[in-house]
């Protein structure tokens, strides 16, 4: 089983569904000899859909809050997809973007998957030749960050090609920074944009050209993968998936529906799916009742005949009989999407959106013409229907706007089987004057370290008593070195010195276009290691802060490395 998702790709983005400017033949190809779920549903943003998608559960449930600070983070009750394939015998692979964790026992190894390759955060400020991991191990490759995660994923299919095996691919674009390989870029730096956004005074032409380049590089890499189990003759037995994760990051065309990425909208939450198993799915086969990403994990362990691990209630159904073409009498349903306080709940024929307006969204896709006084009785019972869900999901917890706050969960340390824990700044508090390099917690980093009473603090839980080696990554302009730092963690204590100097520039080959002011800018951090602290089973802050700062800085702050010692 291979799925790939799309990160902020939308319903418009692909030639299948009309694009005119768009090439996408590989990812078209798994339509046309597949089955399309028409009216398929996520969430407005990233992690919740990643969420759903692993779990076969509403969001709110799984412990997901946000998208950075650690509210991205799944619950570890939670029982993923990828679990449900492993105990089954499937060896379990996902290569690019992960967002529901990066430490463990949240991190992908721990989800089921035996092997990982990415970035566990959210948004990823470097797209060429990246730092990312591997199995929690940090490397870096050189090219194209789709390219390398696509390199993985043909080497694990490769080599488990003898036996069963299920591979996510979770891609990192069109998701901003807008950065795309040249060659992509040059097709469409000048090629006139005649479908329009359904609000076109809002569109940026050249965003717009940017995502269709990133999503054609999307496609060849899809397409490398499908002629991979092609030319392993693997291709009739193998089950492919591919959506999206929300609506369009940009205005652009989306087939005239309302909202983007972030939206409770129409155009915010659908998302393409496509599902192709030659040897058992009708080609070409349309399936117009709605689906969402909840669906997928009872759909696809149906699918394959592995039963599903864990007991927790499902919100998703098992599709197998609308893609089968067997299914008779298929009920309606409601899907509820949400976010940022809004909640939108969609039938098979209305929608309710999160103002209380009531849409026939097949007579009137783009939302244009409310029929709430029209039909009463539809908009009281769907009124009805997220005030429950709501209650249900969210409880006394709706009326607080925790949106870049960190996450009151603290972040473990010292697992022995993965002894490694990366503390990023994005999962930090600055204290004092300092501040994050951006509004954009997921790829940013800690500046304007100037004073004393200055401090960085990570809330954390030692799960195994013993010797840490510490490692800062850090950048510090000559005139600043030689501050003393000193990393306190209840009464241990470990203090160092910022030294050598190491003051790069901001990288210049990242942007096709220029970056999104909300984004960091970013450059090559170096590793300094602090020496060895001792840390005591228990939850409480790790604080770092400084004893002396000889410059005007003690030093611009990326992210903690903890190592639990044999």
């Amino acid at each position: 089983m291979v799925v790939f998702l799309a990160d902020d790709a939308g319903w418009g983005d692909y030639g299948v569904n009309g694009n005119r400017l768009a090439r996408t033949p590989h990812i078209d190809s798994i339509a046309r000899d597949g089955v399309t779920l028409d009216r398929f549903y996520v969430c407005p943003v990233c992690s919740p859909t990643r969420a759903e998608f692993l779990t076969g559960r509403y969001y709110p449930r799984t412990g997901v809050r946000g998208v950075s600070t650690g509210q991205e983070r799944m619950g570890l009750g939670e029982r993923t997809v990828a679990e449900a394939f492993k105990h089954a015998a499937y060896a379990t692979g996902a290569f690019g973007k992960w967002h529901n964790g990066s430490q463990w026992p949240y991190h992908p190894n721990a989800r089921g998957f035996d092997s990982y390759y990415g970035h566990t955060a959210g948004h990823w400020g470097e797209y060429f030749d990246p730092p990312l991991e591997s199995d929690g191990l940090p490397v870096r490759d050189r090219g194209y960050i789709v390219d390398l995660c696509t390199d993985r994923a043909l080497s694990f299919i490769e080599a488990h090609r003898d036996g069963p095996f299920f591979c996510y691919v979770p891609f990192t674009t069109p998701h901003s920074p807008w950065a795309v390989p040249e060659a992509y870029w040059e097709r469409f730096e000048d090629a006139p944009v005649e479908q329009r956004a359904t609000v076109p005074d809002r569109e940026v032409l050249d965003q717009t050209r940017c995502a269709l380049a990133m999503l054609e590089n999307q496609d060849w890499n899809v397409g490398r993968v499908l002629r991979k189990i092609d030319e392993l003759e693997l291709s009739e037995d193998t089950i492919v998936v591919y959506f999206s994760d929300n609506g369009p990051n940009s205005w652009r065309w989306n087939g005239g529906m309302r909202g983007r990425k972030g939206s409770t909208d129409e155009g915010g939450v659908r998302s393409p799916c496509f599902v192709r198993w030659p040897s058992k799915l009708p080609p070409g086969r349309t399936v117009g009742e709605i689906a969402g990403a909840i669906d997928l994990l009872p759909t696809l362990t149906s699918l394959a005949g592995v039963p599903r691990v864990g007991d927790a209630p499902l919100d998703g159904l098992d599709l197998a009989p609308l893609l089968l073409g067997t299914a008779e009498g298929w009920p309606d349903r409601e899907l509820f999407s949400s976010w940022g306080g809004q909640t939108s709940v969609r039938t098979t024929r209305y929608r309710l959106d999160s103002q209380g307006r009531l849409y026939d969204i097949i007579a009137d896709p783009g939302q244009a013409a409310p029929v709430t006084v029209a039909r009463p009785e539809v908009a009281t019972r769907l009124n009805r229907a997220v005030s429950d869900w709501d209650a249900e999901m969210f409880g006394d917890e709706r009326s607080a706007d925790s949106r870049g706050e960190v996450d009151p969960r603290p972040f473990p340390v010292g697992h022995a089987e993965f002894p490694r824990t990366w503390l990023p700044a994005r999962d930090g508090e600055p204290r004092g004057g300092v501040r994050r390099s951006s509004d954009a917690p997921n790829c940013s980093y800690f500046v304007d370290w100037t004073d004393l009473d200055d401090s960085l603090v990570w809330e954390i839980e030692v799960d195994e008593s013993g010797d840490y080696e510490v490692e800062l990554l850090y950048t510090c302009a000559p005139s600043d070195v030689g501050s003393t730092v000193v990393l306190e963690f209840g009464e241990h204590r470990l203090s160092g010195t910022v030294s050598p100097a190491w003051d790069p520039p901001l990288y210049t080959n990242q942007d096709t276009l220029p970056r999104p002011p909300a984004e960091s800018q970013m450059k090559e951090f170096r590793p300094l290691s602090l020496g060895t602290i001792r840390l005591r089973k228990g939850r409480g802050p790790l604080t770092l802060r400084a004893l002396e700062i000889p410059g005007a800085e003690v030093m611009d702050l990326r992210a903690i490395t903890l190592t639990l010692l044999p």
